[in-house]
């Protein structure tokens, strides 16, 4: 069996914590959602982070990873990797991060009012022990590029182009509103690489259908690894061999993002599928091209930032969050390889890679058949794949 590290690159329960913070209110009416499966009913020895969905479970592991850039066995010990049963087991490391959430939480009760003003990122940067001592090297150095996840409006830039005519030009240089619109579904077969293939090209089907329905079928040895959206819920499914929780049902962050990538499957209704449009952000670089950046928000109020390369205008990037128990996440999105949809006149990326605190995974389409019939079955609960035979 896989180490979990591989598939989540993070530890699964570095902190059995607990005590989710309250969340901040968000715009808008939210629809009904499902109960999904909570911590504590999925995993054992939850101390502290109970009452919190799976999927939130794993995205707070992830973010101790980001915060620590620690793996899986770092803090579970080698023997987790041969047994799920074994991540419950009590570890030094495990006890000390309780603590230090205890402690973090009191922060923020006492000074930003709940709110998370100090999460673990704050203070360890990516270093398992929090740096004391101030480095001349990097105070006499060149300040290092922004991160383009986090970069935000300046009231100083001045604002040449609105947010209306970078979505326009996109639309332009992927063939025009027209042609976009002619595209209504399409399947598609290709190859998919991440963590959790353990770095191996295996197959993937891919179906989309407008405005707002997608599934990924990914193809693993150990059995196929789906995520689906048929419109208003989503789940995600996996073998046993990479992850003890089968079937998940995404709420909340999760359910937003999955409805967001079905909707970007269709660039024709781009406009549509934000509001509140931002611009004035800093001149920003990615890969040596100048990118212009726009933000706009989802029905619940959550903001999701757009790049778009501002030579060919084509979309090349676009980040979410996630709020997690302990802090918010970043989960980005790269898109490339832009190529004409047969006989639509409509380009569309065949390539992108996915990257979140618990992974990495690219994805890359190597046919595509577009205005097809599919079963709306095919967007619906996924079943989860038996065990892999030895």
């Amino acid at each position: 069996m896989r180490g979990w590290g591989l598939y989540l690159a993070a530890p699964l329960t570095i902190c059995l914590l607990g005590a989710t913070l309250a969340r901040g209110q968000t715009g808008g009416a939210a629809p009904p959602q499902p109960s999904p499966m909570l911590s504590e009913q999925a995993f054992k020895n939850v101390q502290v982070l109970r009452g919190i969905p799976v999927k939130e479970f794993m995205e707070t592991m992830g973010f101790f990873a980001a915060s620590l850039s620690l793996n899986c066995s770092d803090c579970h010990s080698q023997a987790s990797a041969s047994n799920w049963a074994n991540y419950a087991d009590d570890t030094p490391l495990k006890q000390q991060t309780r603590r230090m959430i205890v402690m973090v939480n009191a922060i923020n009760k006492a000074n930003f009012g709940g709110a998370r003003g100090v999460t673990c990122f704050t203070c360890h940067r990516g270093s398992q022990r929090p740096k004391l001592i101030p480095s001349l090297a990097q105070q006499y150095a060149a300040p290092p590029d922004e991160d383009p996840d986090e970069i935000v409006p300046l009231a100083a830039v001045r604002v040449t182009m609105t947010a209306d005519q970078i979505l326009d030009r996109y639309i332009g240089a992927i063939g025009g509103a027209a042609a976009a619109a002619r595209l209504t579904s399409y399947t598609a077969k290709g190859t998919y690489e991440g963590f959790d293939s353990d770095f191996e090209l295996v197959p993937v089907d891919i179906y989309a259908k407008a405005p707002d329905m997608r599934a990924t079928v990914i193809h693993m040895r150990a059995g196929d690894s789906s995520n689906t959206y048929d419109g208003r819920e989503a789940w995600a499914a996996g073998p046993q061999d990479l992850t003890p929780v089968t079937l998940i049902s995404l709420v909340e962050d999760s359910l937003a993002g999955a409805r967001l990538d079905a909707q970007l499957a269709f660039p024709g209704r781009i406009k549509q599928i934000l509001t509140d449009w931002r611009t004035g952000f800093p001149a920003l670089r990615i890969d040596d091209r100048p990118v212009d950046v726009i933000e706009g928000r989802t029905p619940d109020g959550t903001g999701v930032k757009l790049y778009f390369d501002r030579e060919t205008g084509f979309l090349v990037r676009s980040v979410r969050y996630s709020r997690t128990a302990v802090g918010t996440v970043p989960i980005n999105v790269v898109y490339s390889n832009y190529r004409d949809v047969p006989g639509l006149g409509v380009k569309i990326p065949y390539t992108w890679q996915l990257t979140w605190t618990n992974g990495r995974g690219t994805y890359n389409v190597t046919s595509l058949q577009p205005n097809v019939a599919i079963d709306a079955a095919r967007f619906g609960r996924p079943t989860p794949p038996s065990p892999a035979r030895n």
